[in-house]
């Protein structure tokens, strides 16, 4: 992975660690969220100072400072799944959400140690860490989110299963070969192509206002494209077909993704979250308003 491509790849993680969690945090109706959101930077800031610093001892325990605050949102897992003992679609995604970043913070804390954690390459491990703050922690919160808003609709729950089963079986694909990551592209494509579309179809055109509509509309037409993409880069690496380099690939489909999908997203959800913003319906309480 080259000197600009790394640059870029840092700067992805960075947005996901100062911005896209803490906003996603707030969307999660959790006891005890509160407090990890609130001390969130104590994590964040040594997680953003250990990319840019070199490899070593003091790099490794600033992300490991970083990991430390993943762990404490994962902690919160085990403790929703026994106050609402439901592994019903939505809650399995916003589970997936809460426990994905753990596995950045694993790998961040790998890579920046230069410890090849498993044999996996150390491009492979920093690849990773925008990975789990993205398909894990982002799209799996957006489409519980959605499943949330159409609770009787089996796209939606079969989007919000989707997602988190795909994230699943990439990381699985790792260990295996690249059928087998392909084959966890081709379910978290269909996951986030069923969340854009419901989001497109059924959300935006509910939207209260037109910044919210716009906000909608981006996150699930970037999706589109930025699959797509995903899916070729799969497909290359596994049958060896010319796919897009690993540059590419983060100047389209991990820059689309992160602006496009997460960041419009989960401004859009945040609004949304107020009485009103999705006409006389809040997707986020399943109440009329």
């Amino acid at each position: 992975m080259g000197r600009g491509t790394a640059e870029l790849v840092d700067l992805l993680v960075l947005l996901g660690m100062g911005a896209v969690i803490p906003l996603g945090l707030t969307l999660i109706d959790e006891p005890g969220l509160a407090r990890v959101r609130r001390y969130w930077p104590l994590a964040a800031v040594p997680g953003a100072l250990s990319l840019w610093l070199p490899r070593g001892g003091l790099a490794t325990g600033s992300a490991l400072l970083y990991a430390l605050g993943t762990l404490a949102l994962a902690a919160h897992a085990p403790l929703r799944l026994a106050r609402t003992r439901s592994l019903a679609p939505r809650e399995t995604a916003v589970l997936t959400a809460l426990t994905t970043p753990s596995v950045a913070g694993l790998a961040l804390v790998a890579e920046r140690s230069g410890y090849r954690l498993l044999g996996f390459d150390l491009d492979i491990l920093a690849l990773t860490v925008p990975h789990f703050h993205y398909a894990g922690f982002t799209a799996a919160l957006v489409a519980g989110l959605v499943c949330r808003a159409a609770p009787a609709s089996a796209a939606a729950r079969c989007a919000a299963l989707s997602v988190p089963l795909g994230t699943l079986l990439v990381l699985a694909g790792y260990f295996v070969d690249g059928w087998a990551e392909f084959a966890g592209a081709l379910v978290l494509t269909a996951g986030m192509w069923l969340t854009g579309l419901l989001t497109w179809r059924d959300l935006r055109t509910r939207a209260a206002d037109r910044t919210t509509a716009a906000l909608l509309a981006v996150s699930s037409a970037v999706l589109v494209a930025t699959m797509l993409l995903a899916l070729w880069w799969a497909l290359g690496e596994a049958s060896g077909l010319p796919h897009p380099t690993l540059g590419w690939m983060a100047a389209t489909h991990g820059v689309g993704n992160a602006l496009g999908f997460a960041l419009c997203s989960l401004l859009a959800w945040r609004r949304v979250g107020h009485p009103g913003r999705l006409g006389r319906f809040d997707p986020l309480t399943n109440e009329t308003v």
